[in-house]
């Protein structure tokens, strides 16, 4: 294993905690709503709120890579995970409940802006996809492992080990990032050549180094300082367009409907327990895992467009198929076998295309200098969108039906093609830098 894989590995943490601490109030909220009494818009609020919490933490976490670097921000990330996790373990009341989930919220802001950045900074160009990738990954993984931990804890309705498990990975996180390197690209930035010659060092071969350091200096040279208000710069408005448009239809097509609330969508689909819902859905974690293995092994060969094109056109596909078979849920017997089957191929779509292909667009599209305020205001539209679609799918099921909930992602999938197919630029094997050339050059030339 590489030295560079390993550090990925590690960083990659942070993603194994966003996907548990997303996916594990799937289970948990079975048990929550009879204790606590909660109605469709508490459970709403339960679950949506660790997504406003994550806006903030996606705006905190740009400020502070920039301002202490991106490693510090990753071990604050998995320092917050363990706060938030123990709060909502020991919550009494609702409140406490909802407060602990917030902080899970900014835990997860800051590692899913931090992360994927890190990662892209340290990989050589021909292997970003790979590596960044395994941030999504490690989501899928901490996802399946919630919905394992859920399907056990059930018999004995333990929802606040369910949430209290977070702990151990996130001390993982923290203490696996102490002995790792600073982002070379964040030394340069900050004057450290030296270090970040030093950094890079560790992760490529000798030859590659002074060639590569010119290269990033070259960019820093030519880009704006780091703040806000650069991100409203004109030559950076076609990046942020694509960043945020990503960001957003990742969430706006309905992929955290399922992962919150696949045991109540089973549940309705016709299995009879909530143990038999959970396993149900421990079968959709797996499938998850898998689909983005294959994500992995393509991204690098095939490059982010054509995986982005295929994949949202499988969601679309499989988003109407689940809302007829919802429609005709009355009366056939198929539902349950039907419903399992549409919810599979989704994810599938979903796991070889948006899953990981907008967490690594985000880390690499933007300038050197303005890169981690970009792409946490990217990850913020993301969260954003996460926020409104968690809230408000327990209210589209109640006053629209599943049928026509799932027919609107679908359409809003089909508005997501045409945005891939008209703004989205092909990044495959391209340096960093080369990237930040690109769009300067078109941006040029449009002004012409």
């Amino acid at each position: 294993m590489s030295y560079a894989t390993l550090i990925t590995l590690i960083a990659a943490l942070g993603g194994l905690l966003f996907g548990f601490d997303t996916g594990v109030i799937s289970g948990a909220l079975l048990f929550i709503i009879p204790e606590f009494h909660l109605g469709a818009a508490a459970q709403g609020l339960v679950v949506g709120i660790v997504t406003l919490g994550a806006l903030a933490g996606a705006l905190l976490g740009g400020a502070a890579a920039d301002a202490v670097g991106r490693r510090p921000t990753n071990i604050a990330g998995g320092a917050t995970f363990i706060i938030g996790s123990l709060v909502s373990a020991a919550a009494p009341d609702v409140a406490t409940l909802i407060v602990g989930r917030f902080v899970i919220g900014v835990a997860i802001g800051l590692s899913s802006v931090a992360a994927p950045l890190y990662i892209a900074e340290l990989a050589p160009a021909g292997r970003r996809g790979t590596l960044v990738s395994l941030f999504q990954l490690a989501v899928t993984i901490g996802i399946l492992a919630s919905y394992v931990v859920d399907r056990m804890l059930a018999p004995t309705q333990a929802w606040r080990t369910m949430l209290g498990v977070a702990v151990i990975p996130g001390a993982t996180l923290v203490f696996g990032m102490l002995p790792v390197p600073e982002s070379p690209r964040w030394l340069m930035k900050h004057g450290r050549t030296g270090e970040a010659g030093a950094a890079l060092r560790r992760v490529r071969h000798e030859q590659n180094v002074d060639a590569e350091m010119r290269e990033i200096a070259a960019d820093i040279a030519q880009d704006r300082p780091a703040a806000w208000r650069n991100l409203a710069a004109p030559e950076l408005r076609p990046a942020l367009l694509v960043g945020i448009g990503l960001a957003v239809f990742q969430q706006v097509t309905g992929i955290n409907t399922i992962i919150y609330y696949a045991p109540q969508i089973f549940e309705a689909a016709g299995f009879g327990s909530a143990t038999t819902a959970l396993a149900a859905t421990i079968g959709i974690g797996v499938v998850n895992v898998l689909a983005t293995v294959v994500a992995i092994a393509l991204v690098d060969h095939w490059g982010r467009r054509p995986l982005l094109l295929a994949g949202l056109t499988g969601m679309i596909v499989s988003l109407l198929a689940l809302g007829l078979a919802s429609h005709e849920g009355t009366t056939a017997g198929w539902l349950g076998a039907t419903t399992v089957a549409c919810i599979g191929i989704y994810i599938v779509c979903f796991a070889f295309s948006l899953g990981p292909i907008v967490w690594l667009m985000i880390a690499e599209i933007y300038p050197n200098r303005i890169r981690a305020r970009a792409a946490s205001v990217s990850t913020a539209a993301n969260w954003s969108a996460n926020f409104l679609v968690s809230l408000t799918f327990p209210l589209l099921r109640a006053g629209l039906g599943s049928s026509l909930t799932f027919t609107l992602y679908a359409l809003l999938g089909v508005i997501g093609i045409a945005f891939v197919a008209r703004r989205v630029p092909e990044t495959r094997g391209k340096s960093l830098e080369e990237i930040a050339a690109g769009w300067r050059t078109s941006q040029a030339a449009s002004a012409a």
